[in-house]
């Protein structure tokens, strides 16, 4: 029996057993679109929250030291935003005052529509790519990573 080596494998993956992995080990709903092979995800039992990347590493921070983990994170480098997936268990927000500050701080709640996840496909223009990849069912709850942004947008971290 011939083994393959790490490298070999990494080559030798394409969309469908990337989407594949995604739905069996990740229990997420993908589909790929046969012309691009692009893998998406129709929200709903998962979400997402989008954010840019300096504050989506202060959130990092703390959901780590909560002890929140493992994180499936994807990033966009060209748009320097990440895309944490969720449990879509958030709550209207309420506060005017509080939606605003996330608004302006470009955090998106994504609970609805399509969620595009990191595909082997030729990405030459590195559109998105994993931070923390998704390699279980866990998610972390999306009040508590908007609980988290809320708290590094009241208290800015030091320049």
């Amino acid at each position: 029996m011939t083994q393959t080596s790490p490298l070999a494998s990494a080559y030798a993956e394409t969309p469908r057993s990337r989407c594949e992995f995604y739905r069996r080990v990740c229990s997420l709903p993908t589909v790929i679109d046969p012309a691009t092979g692009r893998i998406t995800m129709r929200a709903g039992f998962v979400g997402a929250v989008m954010m840019p990347t300096d504050l989506a590493q202060r959130v990092k921070i703390r959901l780590d030291l909560r002890g929140v983990a493992p994180l499936p994170i994807i990033g966009h480098p060209r748009a320097h935003m990440w895309t944490f997936l969720v449990r879509s268990d958030i709550r209207p927000i309420g506060d005017p005052a509080d939606e605003a500050r996330l608004w302006k701080a470009r955090v998106v709640v994504v609970g609805d529509g399509d969620i595009a996840l990191p595909s082997p496909a030729p990405d030459a223009l590195m559109v998105r790519t994993w931070v923390s990849p998704a390699i279980s069912k866990f998610r972390p709850s999306g009040s508590v990573v908007l609980e988290c942004a809320r708290e590094c947008l009241l208290r800015p971290s030091p320049q």
